[in-house]
């Protein structure tokens, strides 16, 4: 069996409209070891959730997948390269929802108004799994109590409007892990709730991924999170990875302008009323990609005629499971 669930090379997607090609995911390779989590994380419109749902290949119209493999190594020895199959092959089939789930941002747009809960996760263990429907009632009031849900009997004729924020969360939580994926991709799942709710839900996700043993990739904007979520992190800008390595090595010692200034954007414990640091700007337009490394224009350490010229640059392993794209990351960092 292979030691990585998933391997993604020289990824690609990109949106086709009136304007031009958007490039918005441009070239991001990583994998994912089982049983460990994968923090993806960057600012809003960076591409990580373009990635993830390139992954289950949910992209849509005008968008598809220009190029690069997403290579999905089963735990029954094979390896399938998403990107590629026929949207309506029986393997796609089986990889959405059964080899690899995904928690959404939002609860209230991944469950059916119309549908009963108990509906929406039998629906969920009938289609991958072999078992009756009395089976299936009995998997989803397991699963409902494990993400602690209380009454998990009752739900099951309830509907989503007639739960709370937290509880619709749980109840998509549930509906992901049912089937026992190999690997959940949860795109950033407390967005919408608050921050009690939010701990729960992290702590949640994180006791029935130690439980089930699931790979997870993990996508947010929070360092902070990430921090207590993950492995290994890799951090986005703007399409591609610009750092990457272990959550110790990289939020320890930072080697990236970029990840540098998003830890110094986050509140400390010291209590100081100084006002948090903030990164100058906005990420660029996918119409006006700016040449050489695409964090320039809004850099500290930014030197004209070497960061600003050429392809952005590739990531090279300056420390032991550390990799930075960064052309000054040596001279910055006194390497």
């Amino acid at each position: 069996m292979n030691k990585n669930v998933l391997e993604v090379d020289d990824l690609r997607t990109s949106f086709f409209t009136d304007e031009g090609e958007l490039q918005a995911v441009r070239g991001v390779t990583f994998h994912l070891e089982r049983g460990r989590v994968l923090g993806l994380v960057g600012e809003s419109g960076c591409g990580k959730s373009v990635t993830s749902y390139s992954v289950m290949r949910l992209i849509q119209e005008p968008g598809r997948i220009v190029g690069g493999q997403i290579l999905l190594h089963t735990g029954d020895g094979r390896t399938l390269d998403t990107a590629t199959l026929n949207e309506k092959s029986e393997e796609l089939y089986e990889v959405r929802g059964g080899l690899v789930s995904m928690i959404f941002q939002e609860p209230m747009t991944a469950l059916s108004p119309v549908h009963s809960i108990g509906n929406q996760i039998c629906e969920a263990i009938l289609l991958h799994q072999d078992v009756t429907q009395a089976d299936a009632e009995r998997l989803a009031v397991d699963m409902l109590g494990k993400v602690g849900i209380p009454g998990p009997e009752e739900r099951l004729s309830q509907y989503p409007h007639e739960l709370s924020g937290g509880m619709r969360q749980r109840v998509v939580i549930a509906m992901a892990l049912v089937c026992k994926p190999e690997l959940l991709i949860a795109d950033e799942p407390t967005t919408a709730l608050d921050v009690t709710i939010q701990a729960q839900v992290l702590r949640l996700i994180k006791e029935l991924q130690a439980e089930l043993g699931t790979s997870v990739l993990f996508i947010t904007h929070d360092l902070g999170v990430i921090a207590q979520m993950a492995d290994d992190v890799a951090v986005m800008y703007l399409g591609r990875i610009v750092e990457q390595g272990s959550v110790h090595a990289v939020l320890k010692a930072p080697l990236h302008p970029y990840t540098q200034a998003l830890l110094r954007s986050l509140p400390g414990l010291s209590g100081t009323r100084e006002r948090l640091a903030s990164i100058e700007g906005t990420v660029p337009n996918l119409r006006e990609i700016p040449p050489g490394c695409p964090f320039h224009p809004r850099c500290e350490a930014f030197k004209e005629g070497l960061c600003d010229t050429g392809a952005a640059p590739e990531l090279e392993e300056l420390a032991a499971d550390h990799r930075v794209a960064c052309v000054r990351a040596k001279e910055v960092n006194g390497l």
